[in-house]
């Protein structure tokens, strides 16, 4: 039987915030010296070894390489497209309405060190994807928040207004590619473990 991890002493952050957090797992990860080759091919990047999500998520490794090269791509394969920042963007918008507060530091940080514009990315954690910024900006928001509710709740209407944005086609399969897959990668975080102040 899996034995499953409590934290009654763990440092938990307050609110939504960039700073860099921890994340600790409540079942146990495969430990580091244990990864199997396949699981350690299906990290993709080796440094991942250390971290426990990824560890964790290597106890099925032909799911967790399809997830890390998805995202591997949708991040940073810019060819054509929005810039990497709005993509981080999107992603932090996925996480701020999910609750996920690892996931939101995490691209809330690389949207403001790719963007400089970290004052931004801050009131979309204090305030929400409801606050109001500038039309590129809140279109990708609030497209990203649709998504994030539910898919249906994305339409026609949001596509055109990123059009009107100035998203072309690659730009508009970016943002939705960046909000989608941190909706479902939110909620499998959000349900292996929390994270922690470091």
């Amino acid at each position: 039987m899996t034995t499953i991890a409590d934290y009654p002493a763990l440092r938990r952050p307050e609110g939504f915030t960039q700073r860099s957090l921890g994340w600790v797992p409540w079942a146990p990860p495969v430990p580091e010296d244990e990864l199997t080759e396949a699981q350690h091919d299906s990290l993709v990047e080796p440094g991942r070894a250390t971290n426990p999500y990824f560890r964790l998520l290597a106890r099925d490794p032909e799911a967790l390489r399809a997830r890390t090269l998805t995202d591997l791509d949708i991040f940073h394969n810019e060819d054509g497209g929005i810039p990497r920042w709005e993509r981080e963007l999107a992603a932090a918008a996925a996480s701020r309405v999910n609750g996920c507060v690892f996931c939101a530091s995490v691209h809330a940080r690389a949207a403001s060190r790719l963007s400089g514009r970290g004052d931004d990315v801050q009131r979309l954690l204090d305030e929400g994807v409801g606050a109001r910024v500038d039309e590129r900006w809140d279109a990708i928001a609030d497209a990203s928040a649709a998504l994030t509710v539910t898919p249906s709740a994305f339409g026609a209407e949001h596509v055109e207004r990123l059009r009107a944005a100035g998203l072309d086609d690659a730009g508009i399969l970016d943002q939705i590619s960046g909000a989608a897959f941190f909706n479902w990668a939110n909620r499998l975080m959000l349900s292996l473990g929390e994270p922690e102040v470091v």
